[in-house]
């Protein structure tokens, strides 16, 4: 049986300490200026020799597993998988792994695999949470984890969270309709127990308010394709139909694409559509959806450098709750309606 290659053997080959080898290998080459020549020469030694980490005892050795736990509502959503592809990405460039699970939108389920992260000995956390519940994550926290809540966070808690301006991003997004004639606005919400949901629904309302608009609506419940396509259906069975509607998520923009398609409803002739969070799909339609973008990959960043700040016992940071602004991504979904 061929012997198993260890680290002594590269540091043999390569000339270099134990020491610095595995600085390279565990991605801390920057934090100590090791030469890109001499990480060049170790990486290829390391493929040259098919060399493969021991985890499980490094882990022993320094009690640490050097992994992160990531736990979204829903890998099957666009803007969650995103999240989950620059956050894995992040966390690998500080050189860790990262353990990935969705939680279907059930606490139940978001509780067990949190306990099973643990049992996995996780260095950290980062959670979009369901939103129903807070007090699993709470007593964890409060028991020493670092955790770091994205997107959808707790206003009662202290855990540190980056998020976007989720109010800001819908008032703007129903000032564009108004701005445009719109008086007849339907707005499908999804998950209506989370924050940024609440607080979208908060801001269109403000909105309409403040332009005078009694014909509007909310309606829905779920961030789903089959949420937006079900209260699509609905809304078109009435004689008054709406002249604009407000998706508060891509995935029920996608439902409602689908509802407005087999009703032979053209868009922007017969409606306008906007929706929150942007896609690279939106601009590749028929015709591309106007939408209301959150800047995911500097959240994902944020993120991560408040949790390496942590892990690292860096000095505490002042600010530890942050929002970030979101944009308007003109497209061509939206008609103007002259009086």
């Amino acid at each position: 049986m061929k012997k198993k290659t260890t680290i002594k053997d590269i540091a043999k080959k390569t000339g270099f300490s134990t020491t610095t080898i595995s600085r390279v290998l565990n991605g801390k080459s920057e934090q100590y200026r090791i030469a890109e020549k001499s990480q060049h020469k170790i990486e290829t030694a390391v493929l040259e020799l098919n060399y493969v980490a021991n985890y499980f005892a490094a882990n022993l050795k320094s009690g640490k597993s050097k992994t992160i736990g990531l736990i979204v509502p829903s890998l099957s959503n666009p803007f969650f998988a995103n999240i989950a592809s620059n956050i894995n990405s992040e966390v690998r460039n500080h050189g860790y792994t990262t353990i990935i699970s969705d939680s279907d939108e059930n606490v139940e389920i978001e509780k067990t695999q949190l306990q099973q992260f643990i049992s996995r000995n996780i260095e950290g956390l980062i959670i979009v949470p369901c939103g129903k519940e807070m007090e699993h994550i709470k007593q964890v926290y409060e028991e020493g984890l670092p955790i770091i809540l994205l997107d959808r966070y707790f206003q009662e808690l202290e855990i540190p969270y980056v998020s976007t301006d989720n109010y800001g991003g819908a008032f703007d997004a129903a000032n564009l309709l108004i701005d445009h004639g719109h008086k007849s606005i339907i707005c499908i919400q999804g998950v209506v127990d989370s924050i940024p949901n609440k607080l979208r629904v908060k801001g269109f309302k403000q909105a309409v308010s403040e332009a005078g608009i009694q014909n509007f609506k909310v309606v829905g419940d779920e961030f789903s394709v089959e949420n937006g396509y079900l209260e699509t259906k609905l809304l078109l069975q009435n004689k008054n139909r709406p002249t604009a509607i407000f998706t508060l998520g891509n995935t029920i923009a996608m439902g409602c694409l689908k509802a407005l398609k087999e009703e032979n409803i053209r868009i922007p002739e017969d409606i306008s559509l906007i929706t929150f969070d942007d896609h690279l799909y939106l601009d590749y339609l028929a015709t591309p959806i106007t939408s209301i973008a959150q800047p995911v990959e500097v959240i994902c960043k944020l993120a991560m450098k408040f949790l390496i700040s942590i892990l690292n016992k860096e000095e505490e940071r002042s600010v530890k709750q942050v929002i970030l602004k979101t944009e308007i991504k003109y497209r061509k979904s939206v008609s103007r309606i002259e009086n």
